[in-house]
């Protein structure tokens, strides 16, 4: 096995140091290593990865959907413009 030697400062509560602390101690580990073993352990559960994957899809809806609307407030910008020249060169 590797030996440890990184570090990686994670910023918890005193409740929360705490909560870890006393479950460290209940399985007779330190909290380092109680904290390497959960978070080894740690699987998203499947309704997690489902909204990752809709908060993505929403992500790439919404650009795909600001795109249009610029594009087709830009086409209504030149048809203003089109219909604004028409009526100029009529009323002369």
């Amino acid at each position: 096995m590797a030996t440890a030697n990184e570090r990686i400062p994670v910023l918890v509560t005193p409740q929360e140091k705490e909560t870890i602390a006393k479950m460290a101690r209940d399985a007779h580990m330190s909290m380092g290593e109680f904290l390497r073993r959960a978070a080894s352990s740690f699987r998203p559960s499947e309704d997690e990865q489902v909204l990752e994957r809709m908060i993505d899809q929403m992500l790439k809806t919404t650009a795909r959907a600001s795109t249009a609307v610029d594009e087709a407030l830009s086409f209504v910008d030149a048809s203003n413009r089109r219909i604004a020249t028409m009526e100029s060169r009529q009323a002369h």
